[in-house]
């Protein structure tokens, strides 16, 4: 089956409650774009021209409804001193933090968009990207969140302490990390594209609900707000568990929230289905990377009859970034699944 719509006419029509060709479905292609155009993931970080030709191919051979354009989720923190090992073909990860006791916290200076070589990839890749295929599908960033960001630029166990121990100190990371993800962000919408927001340390496995309302809530609404005030509406994943918190996800302003694959969409439809439209969550690793064909559209199924009839809506999507060597194949299954499903006012 033949989509009848574009991804930006098919969110618009579904945004003013009409009728769609199918369900707007996002796998979240990372590192396996680099599959699609055969080179290196490291190669990715770094080239922003040859970023944007891998997510702009891969949109092109699958067909999906948002580009994301992302490698890796220390983008700021790396920016602001903390060390990461890049192996040659994998996703890079930390290997220190930016610092090594709290006294250096007043050392930290937020980052500048406009002269980070880093960063400024990335928004190279972002403008190539809208120059490409802009009039057509929906282009994002990933943003980490001020207290992810904080988490690698302290250490998690130490942050972890710090929360109990010197909290004064942990709000003045996150105030940083939250000036960095505004710079961010604002660079980002200056150039046309939308921030998605990523969480992964205010997941419920890491931090409890009372310690998220605390150090992550305040820092997440003020960052949503300004991407608000900048006329964009916000996608914000955080991994996990995250029942307890998703009355809080939605307080702070998120228009979508990306539910992982280890929560229901069933009981996201009914906490706060009224409230936030909600994306997801095939499994990343046991049934796109693992997987058979057939696998991946029976758990597309699943999400449809669990969430279809949301209020606000559902995007079909992986649970969570999908690993670098997901086959082609479970990616088109995924595709093929959504189109048997059409939605009318």
């Amino acid at each position: 089956m033949k989509d009848q719509m574009t991804p930006l006419e098919r969110i618009q029509a579904y945004n003013q409650g009409k009728a769609i060709d199918r369900l707007p479905c996002v796998p979240i292609v990372g590192n396996t774009a680099a599959r699609v155009i055969g080179v290196k993931v490291s190669e990715l970080r770094g080239n922003g021209q040859l970023l944007a030709k891998a997510h702009i191919a891969a949109y092109k051979l699958f067909g999906y409804d948002n580009i994301r354009i992302f490698t890796d989720l220390y983008t700021l923190a790396e920016s602001m001193g903390a060390k990461l090992t890049v192996p040659e073909d994998e996703t890079a990860y930390l290997q220190a933090p930016a610092l090594k006791n709290e006294s250096e916290i007043d050392s930290l200076v937020p980052v500048n968009p406009q002269k980070d070589s880093s960063l400024l990839q990335f928004l190279e890749a972002i403008k190539c990207t809208l120059d490409a295929v802009g009039s057509e599908v929906p282009v994002t960033g990933a943003v980490t969140c001020p207290f992810t960001t904080a988490s690698f630029l302290m250490g998690t166990e130490k942050l972890a302490r710090m929360t109990l121990q010197n909290p004064e100190a942990v709000h003045k990371l996150c105030e940083i990390s939250l000036q960095s993800a505004l710079n961010y962000a604002k660079a980002m919408l200056d150039e046309g594209a939308a921030p998605s927001l990523t969480d992964p340390m205010s997941s419920g496995t890491v931090i409890s609900r009372k310690h998220f309302e605390a150090f992550s809530y305040p820092y997440l609404k003020k960052l949503i707000d300004y991407i608000h005030g900048r006329g964009k509406s916000v996608t914000l994943h955080i991994c996990g568990r995250t029942n307890h918190i998703w009355d809080l996800m939605a307080d702070a302003g998120a228009d979508c929230i990306s539910i992982d694959n280890e929560a229901s969409l069933a009981e996201a439809k009914e906490m706060v289905g009224n409230r936030v439209r909600l994306m997801g969550n095939v499994r990343p690793s046991e049934v796109m990377l693992d997987g058979t064909t057939e696998d991946v559209k029976n758990a597309v199924a699943q999400c449809i009859s669990q969430a279809a009839d949301s209020p606000k809506g559902l995007i079909v999507a992986s649970g969570c970034s999908l690993p670098t060597e997901t086959p082609f194949a479970n990616i088109h299954a995924m595709m093929d699944a959504v189109k048997k499903f059409t939605i009318t006012p």
